[in-house]
């Protein structure tokens, strides 16, 4: 977000051009009812109906939440965005995508995990942020982007017609269960010990609860990470290759900064180099950081098949 060029900060990363010119199919409901207005400042997106998505884009910026059904740290991250979104009063926009329905955005972005979060301006792509952060960063990355928004000249606001011939409103979220409130509080104000415990608590109430094994999984990531400093992290790890904790530390920030096959590959190495008694804390980790990203991502499945051939 610090490039003062909205096209140059994803140069050579994501390629809309295919997407660019598509046509929606007759009757598909436009995104913008017309300039100045739309029925919703939460919207979903589809393949087919992103080019107009970068026609508003001109007018104000358009926030892309990339999420899918099955991630568990979407569902705590869609609820701020759309928070956060609401209170700009029609000045920024969200779109939501839902990777699975939508394959050619999901290439066009090259989301490799997710949720994640990138914007538009004037019809060109500006990176984020990815994976769930707390409200806090939220903000302070949707000001970083109105600042650049308007040094450009994106400066409209839109007001909220509800027109029944434009997209309809999304549905809110349900409430959370008790438990799930408690940790994602405790998250937005940064007390990732209470949001642990309050995710612990909910599986020991019940095991089976998915939602709360990838809270607690991400909460984990985001208390190892606070205050980490990358180059420091990377140089421990540098000077002792078989350092464990060293290499958790890399892993584990190459992870939250979207560097997923990195963080496997350099645990799955590390896995490879290890007594086979001093193995199973490296394992655990990495069962651990394949649940964040899941079962079903092709890196995890690549990464498993590795860790299954050195176990065998």
């Amino acid at each position: 977000m610090t490039d003062a060029s909205p096209s140059a900060a994803l140069r050579g990363a994501v390629d809309l051009s295919a997407l660019r010119n598509r046509r929606a199919p007759t009757g598909d409901a436009p995104v913008a009812a017309a300039v100045g207005s739309v029925a919703s400042l939460v919207m979903d997106v589809t393949d087919d109906t992103f080019p107009q998505l970068l026609e508003l884009s001109r007018t104000v910026p358009v926030v892309v939440d990339l999420w899918a059904e099955w991630c568990g740290p979407c569902k705590q991250l869609s609820p701020v965005l759309e928070k956060v979104v609401t209170e700009l009063d029609g000045r920024v926009v969200l779109a939501k995508v839902d990777v699975d329905a939508n394959p050619q955005l999901q290439q066009a972005f090259r989301a490799q995990s997710i949720p994640m979060v990138v914007a538009l301006l004037a019809g060109q792509p500006v990176p984020m942020f990815t994976g769930a952060v707390p409200e806090q960063q939220v903000r302070e990355v949707f000001a970083q982007l109105l600042q650049l928004a308007a040094q450009h000249g994106v400066t409209g606001t839109l007001d909220v017609t509800g027109d029944a011939g434009a997209e309809a409103p999304v549905p809110s979220e349900p409430p959370l269960p008790p438990l799930h409130a408690e940790a994602f509080a405790a998250i937005e104000e940064g007390d990732y010990a209470r949001a642990i415990a309050a995710y612990e608590k909910a599986l020991a109430e019940n095991p089976r609860d998915a939602d709360a094994k990838a809270g607690l999984g991400q909460v984990r990531l985001l208390d190892r990470i606070q205050g980490a400093d990358l180059q420091a992290a990377r140089d421990a790890a540098a000077a002792g290759p078989a350092d464990v904790a060293a290499q958790f530390a890399v892993a584990d920030l190459d992870l939250a900064g979207g560097h997923v096959e990195d963080a496997y590959e350099r645990l799955l190495d590390l896995f490879a180099a290890l007594p086979a008694d001093e193995r199973a804390p490296v394992r655990e980790r990495l069962l651990e950081l394949f649940a964040l990203i899941g079962d079903a991502d092709p890196r995890v499945i690549r990464a498993r098949g590795r860790l299954a051939s050195l176990l065998f």
